[in-house]
């Protein structure tokens, strides 16, 4: 057709766009998965049960069907579309599960028979070397070259009796699987047998006993939340009370190291004030020695007004230096017992 050219209205329209087009084929790719889901379902049905698919509409002509309505268009809702496919995956779970059950088996069994290979050639390789020991070198004539018949004969009567022995226990092992084997069959046609005895009111029993059990186990866990809470708060305060501690002990080992400074110096303190007093007592000896040495003739020669004045002086400025020795010695003494208040009252607190 020309540009120009009208379109025939009895012809469809066939002008879509690649965009309609892809839209058409996502379409059909879902009905496609639909049908075969479909199918896969129904096919599994009619496995299960094929008497429930067989159409009683069968043997009748087309005409009839139509006429009756059986080839009407059916639609189904999302609902049946639902369950459809929970059942589909359900069975596809299930012959999942059915495979991997299976291939774990074969898996299993290969690999038994992969160790039994292993095993087997293991004891050939030892049955070869211990042959090649014993006959190939061990049995050989050195003056003659030739193999000994009795070494030969006694090997294999050796390697018979070991066959023999091991028959034996495998024997006896086996008599002891058959018999664990037996005890389990026998415990578990017991606990079918005791299933079998419970009644509908057991039943409701071991609800009731279930529920009174899983509420004691919530009590339990509601405790044990309680008991972490309360255990979390007893470690915050223990950790405070530790920090404190240590505070303390910092402030103890400062105010011991004060102290202790502070006995030096009263030590030191007291050894000058001693030293103070014992020059006193001598110049106050030598003062009263020397009146009493004292005589007329030395009367005359007194220190004059003014070295008298300054002796006067000196006395004086040692008498304010022993003041104020005394002072230093009391405010050292109130000092000391203060630090000592201190120090027994850290002692207490710790």
């Amino acid at each position: 057709a020309t540009m120009g050219a009208q379109a025939d209205p009895g012809q469809p329209d066939f002008d879509l766009t690649q965009e309609d087009v892809e839209d058409v084929k996502r379409v059909n790719d879902k009905l496609e998965l639909e049908n075969s889901l479909f199918e896969s379902y129904l096919r599994r049905a009619a496995e299960r049960n094929p008497g429930a698919f067989t159409s009683e509409n069968e043997g009748r002509n087309p005409a009839a069907q139509r006429k009756q309505g059986v080839m009407k268009k059916i639609s189904l809702e999302w609902h049946q579309k639902h369950e459809v496919g929970v059942h589909e995956m359900d069975d596809i779970r299930e012959e999942t599960d059915k495979l991997r059950t299976e291939h774990e088996a074969l898996v299993d069994s290969l690999r038994a028979q992969m160790e039994e290979t292993d095993i087997r050639i293991s004891e050939i390789k030892k049955d070869a070397y211990e042959f090649k020991r014993d006959v190939v070198i061990g049995a050989e004539n050195v003056r003659t070259g030739k193999t000994v018949a009795e070494k030969v004969v006694r090997h294999m009567d050796d390697k018979i009796r070991s066959k023999g022995s091991m028959i034996e226990k495998l024997r006896l092992k086996n008599a002891q699987l058959k018999a664990q084997v037996a005890k389990l069959e026998s415990q578990l046609q017991q606990k079918e047998d005791l299933g079998e005895v419970l009644h509908a009111i057991d039943f409701d029993q071991l609800k009731i006993e279930n529920q009174q059990y899983l509420e004691k186990i919530e009590d339990r866990n509601n405790e044990l939340l309680r008991l972490k809470l309360t255990t979390g708060d007893t470690i915050q305060v223990l950790n405070d009370i530790k920090h404190k501690l240590g505070v303390l002990n910092e402030e103890s080992e400062l105010l011991k190291g004060e102290t202790a400074s502070r006995r030096e110096m009263l030590a030191r303190i007291n050894e000058e004030i001693k030293r103070v007093e014992a020059e006193r007592e001598r110049a106050a000896r030598a003062e009263r020695k020397a009146k009493r040495e004292e005589t007329p003739q030395e009367t005359s020669k007194l220190p004059q007004v003014l070295e008298y004045v300054q002796q006067k002086s000196e006395e004086f400025e040692l008498q304010k230096q022993i003041a104020t020795m005394a002072k230093k010695v009391d405010l050292a003494e109130m000092a000391f017992k203060s630090e000592m208040r201190r120090a027994r009252l850290g002692t207490k607190a710790m």
